[in-house]
Order: C-alpha cells, then structure tokens, then sequence
C-alpha cells in the first residue's frame, strides 16, 4: 500500500496504542505464573502483540481474550504455561522483542521450541543467547532462526555485555527466577537502553519476583513463584512522539491518557518537544532509540545543525534505521547524514518528494509527521508497515484532519 499526504496540519483529539514494550513483558511473563493474569487495555491489533500472545500459546499457556467496545482493544486472561510434549514451532512473525523474550522463558520451562520469524528477524544476533545459555543446561541447533532449543535452563552465572539489545537481559531476568538454583547476571559494560530494563524489573514486582540490583549486577534468587496480578497496560509513548512532534511543528493534537510518571525511556520526546524552540537540538538516544526517526523530522525543521547522538544499535532494526532516517529526511529535501555514532542534521525547509518505508513502521510514521511540514506531497512506499505497531494509524491520521489518499 502506497500512500500520498498533501501537507497540512492535525488538529483533534487522539488516543494511541498501548505500550508494546509494556504489553510484552506482561504477556510473556504471565506464561509463568500459576493462574489467571488479568491484562486490561491491550491494544490487540499490531502485529506485534499477535506475535507475543501467539508464542505464549504455543509454549502451552492458555488464552482468553474479550474485545472491548473500543475498536481493537480487550482484556487478555493468561494462564501459566502448561509445557507441551514433543518439540513446538513458535512462530515470532517480525518482532524481535517477542522473540528474546520467549526464548529464555521456554527454557526455563523445559519446553523443546523451534523458532521462527520473517522480514528481518532472522538476521537479527541471538548470539548472547546461544553463548550463555549453552553453559546452563540448553542446547542449540543453528545460530539464527530457524532455531531449536532443547533442555530446561538452569541459574548459575551469566555474563552480558551492557551495550547489547536490553532485550537479551530482560529475557533472563524474566527467567532466571523460575529456575532451581540462584543465579547472578554481570553485565560487563555499561548498560544502554536501561529505561526497558526498569520495565521489566517493574513488571516483576507486579508478579510477586524480587531482584537485588547492583551497579551493573542482578542478583536472582532461585525457586521464586510468579503471582497472578491484574494490570492496565501503558499508553505508548513511542506513538506519542509522532504527535509531540507535530505539535511541536505546528499541529494541534491532544494526546489522551499519557502516563507522565511512566518509566518508558520514550517519554524523554515530551520534554525534549515542550522546550522546542526551533533551535538546534542535540539529543543523546541512547536510551531511547525508538524515537529517532521522528526526532529527526524536529531536527530537519530546527535553525542550524541539530545532533541526534548513540545511535549504532538502530542498524539491527526493521530496517537499517540510520540509512533510511537518512534516506527520509534527504529524500524530502532536507540534509542528513552520519558521521560516527551520530545523525547529523541541517535545518531545511522539506519540499516533499517519495519515501520508501523498507517495511519500518516508524519510517512509515515519521514521513508522515514530515508531511505536515513539507511544501509538497509526501509519497508513502509501503505504508502498510504500520500494523506492527499501529495498524489505525494513517486512519487516525486522517481523523486528524491529514490529507492522504492511498493507491
């Protein structure tokens, strides 16, 4: 699906999506508790959260899920996973949080998995996995998907390095606490993006798992029982930047039901778009890498060269995201480029031209944020990325008084 925006600016009123990242670490820690979890609020349309219920049912947890009145939000009732005989597929579709998350908790349950994925999953490193779980009770065939594990984790010492995907200690810490014996995760570098990190150890807490933190350690008791609990899964934030930023650029939206207290690293672009005054700006995204390519649509529209910093990790996104939020913001007729760790931006008014989206949502999203600046059509190439996250999105958009035509 293709899509043409002539510029203009939104105006209304908007609720976004629920928190992937908040949904995630509920979704999957609830395969191991003993119960029911309640997760009220779940945004069940992105293809993301599809894929997180879906590996959770295949590692034998059970689903119950009732459609609110709200257009494609429920309630989901999860109960523990009761382990499946034989060998099972997981099918992780493209979401790579899904699939660092489940891989450990399916070891520590014991259960045989094959994983699966497509788009660019299986390029994405699962090395950390594969090295230290290998030392723990958990045997591999393959180094990337399709993979098959076999055997129940055990705790003992782990070693990470800090400036890898949060994700890979989320998934530990998320398991760890059901194996046997105590475990103790040494990260052997600063840790980076520690915003999804305080998640999840917030996640826990509401299942009842107590972690001893360190500088740069997490001490993990061994034998702890996940409680059920009930929860209202977080707007998201990393949709909400979209807005923040059209706002900051001249729309008119008000973002509803935002948790400004939330430890979601993403809530970093309110502040960053309430001090906005067209202004360069220089902003250290280490923590926040999600937000970059909107970040950069305010960067395009700033007086002088404007800095978005620590940005090396986001090549092993859905897309190469430093090439393409280079190729949006020059494509439009701005000037970007990367120089080392960071996306370098000269301020210059946008004149419209095509994006190609590569299938990254936020691409997708972004370009259309531009639009509302440019002083010619925007032209969206594969805008139908947006289901992984936000399926209603150029819907909404259009709500908003956006003038899009698809084709």
């Amino acid at each position: 699906m293709d899509i043409a925006i002539t510029p203009s600016k939104l105006h209304g009123s908007i609720s976004v999506p629920t928190s992937k990242s908040d949904a995630h670490r509920y979704i999957i820690a609830s395969a191991l508790a003993n119960g029911n979890t309640v997760l009220n609020d779940l945004c069940l349309a992105p293809k993301d959260i599809q894929a997180a219920l879906g590996a959770c049912k295949a590692i034998g947890a059970s689903l119950d899920i009732a459609e609110s009145d709200r257009n494609n939000y429920g309630t989901a009732v999860i109960s523990g996973a009761v382990c499946p005989q034989g060998n099972v597929k997981v099918d992780c579709v493209e979401s790579g949080t899904t699939l660092r998350l489940i891989i450990p908790v399916a070891a520590t349950l014991g259960v045989n998995a094959t994983f699966t994925g497509e788009g660019k999953l299986p390029q994405r490193p699962l090395s950390p996995y594969i090295e230290q779980m290998s030392k723990h009770g958990i045997k591999f065939s393959g180094s990337g998907l399709p993979l098959t594990i076999e055997g129940r984790l055990t705790g003992g010492e782990y070693e990470l390095e800090g400036n890898i995907s949060s994700q890979f200690i989320s998934g530990l810490l998320l398991a760890l606490p059901k194996c046997e014996e105590d475990s103790h995760l040494k990260l052997l570098s600063p840790l980076q993006s520690k915003p999804y990190v305080d998640m999840t150890l917030n996640c826990l807490r509401n299942f009842g798992i107590q972690i001893e933190c360190g500088k740069d350690e997490y001490f993990i008791k061994g034998g702890q029982t996940y409680k059920v609990c009930t929860h209202s899964i977080e707007s998201d934030w990393s949709q909400a930047a979209f807005f923040c930023v059209a706002n900051a650029l001249g729309s008119d939206v008000d973002i509803k039901n935002m948790d400004h207290q939330s430890v979601q690293g993403d809530r970093a672009i309110y502040d960053i778009c309430s001090r906005f005054d067209g202004r360069a700006i220089d902003v250290d995204c280490m923590d926040t890498p999600d937000i970059v390519p909107v970040l950069s649509v305010l960067a395009s529209q700033c007086k002088g060269v404007s800095y978005i910093r620590n940005i090396l990790r986001l090549r092993l996104k859905e897309s190469d995201r430093i090439e393409t939020v280079c190729n949006m913001i020059n494509s439009l007729g701005g000037d970007a480029k990367c120089i080392g760790e960071d996306i370098v931006i000269k301020g210059k008014r946008l004149c419209g031209g095509e994006v190609d989206a590569c299938n990254d949502h936020r691409i997708a999203m972004a370009s259309a944020i531009a639009a509302t600046v440019s002083t010619g059509k925007v032209i969206i190439k594969g805008a139908q990325c947006v289901t992984k996250s936000y399926p209603d999105f150029f819907e909404e958009y259009a709500r908003l008084g956006g003038i899009l035509q698809q084709f």
